[in-house]
């Protein structure tokens, strides 16, 4: 796993940044801020609502050879497990698999794609965003039969897979529940063998406690600041004056789709602090009522395109001035934390 995702993961945690139902395409600047410089390259400020990892314009980090070549091992061991389960499976070169059902879409620049998407919440289908109909798998298991699409299924990903590949976990109090180890079947079996035992390459994230609260805290100060403040009221008035009022932060338009998709969908997020729940990944669309998600999608996109607009109209820069001042404040005060949070989780 590597850094940029591990970083992610860590500030997620405890930055509490709201569900994580789908990646966010990103409105903010596409150059490195100082503490990205650290925490890796998908870590960006939200501008306001804590850290988080965003997708934009530009597409990800490309991988080395190195990984290639170790993703293309996996395949060949996935393909071969898969065989001795009784069932065909096609090892697919990585290279033809670098371009996702969605890449071209998160490849626009941030006004291009809200005029097209909004914000990629209703008018992206995340449930089927590892469906793609040139690879050869997806054609071999949709001949099949239902009963053995899901022998299939459990053969390729384990017992607790979906249909989607998502892994169902049923939680408890005292966490995921298992009767020892979990099979991932012969997908996760592939990855062990070529990348090793998932403990070997863990990283004991409490070592970081200290540095993660005062990122926190670093979030706080870049919201509160005056000038952040100004902007944002800024921004609140020209969206009211685009006629979408009773927007105070600049998360809200964003939270506000995800609730209506939410009660659209019958999907219940959780709650923090509340009892731990079934993990299944994002919901399907395919129930959902046609006329009213058109409409959502209409409305999606019609608020993002505002809110583009007008944090274009100044809001974006105020941030970036404050948020890039505090960082490399930050990154002067805390530079020994930082930069061994960066050895430890560089090549992971």
């Amino acid at each position: 796993m590597k850094r940029t995702a591990l970083a992610v993961m860590a500030v997620l945690a405890l930055a509490a940044c709201g569900n994580d139902k789908a990646p966010v395409a990103s409105d903010q600047q596409s150059d490195k801020s100082p503490l990205a410089e650290y925490m890796g390259d998908g870590f960006v400020s939200s501008s306001g609502g804590g850290f988080k990892m965003a997708v934009r314009a530009g597409g990800a980090q490309q991988p080395t050879e190195e990984e290639l070549a170790k993703q293309r091992k996996v395949e060949d061991a996935t393909a071969t497990c898969m065989k001795a389960a009784g069932f065909e499976y096609v090892a697919v070169p990585p290279e033809q698999n670098a371009k996702s059902k969605f890449s071209e879409a998160f490849n626009l620049p941030p006004d291009k794609f809200a005029e097209q998407y909004g914000y990629g919440i209703s008018t992206i289908d995340w449930s089927k965003a590892g469906e793609d109909d040139s690879n050869p798998n997806t054609k071999i298991r949709s001949a099949l039969s239902a009963a053995a699409q899901k022998a299939y299924d459990k053969a390729l990903n384990g017992p607790n897979a979906n249909g989607s590949g998502a892994v169902v976990i049923e939680g408890g109090k005292d966490g995921p529940s298992s009767s020892g180890q979990q099979d991932l079947g012969c997908r996760g079996k592939a990855v062990k063998q070529v990348y090793g035992d998932g403990a070997d390459r863990s990283i004991d994230f409490k070592k970081f406690d200290s540095l993660f609260k005062d990122i926190q805290a670093l979030q706080k100060r870049i919201d509160t600041d005056q000038r952040v403040v100004d902007a944002t009221s800024a921004w609140s008035d020209c969206m009211a004056d685009a006629g979408h009022s009773n927007l105070k932060k600049v998360d809200d338009p964003r939270e506000q789709i995800q609730q209506k998709l939410d009660t659209l969908t019958g999907n219940k997020p959780p709650t923090k602090g509340g009892p731990s729940k079934t993990i299944t990944g994002p919901p399907s669309f395919d129930k959902v009522d046609s006329a009213k998600l058109s409409e959502l999608r209409k409305s999606e996109i019609a608020l993002a395109v505002a809110d583009q607009k007008c944090k274009a109209g100044g809001y974006d820069d105020a941030y970036k001035k404050v948020q890039y001042a505090a960082e490399k404040e930050f990154v002067d005060q805390h530079k020994a934390e930082l930069e061994a949070y960066r050895d430890e989780t560089a090549n992971r």
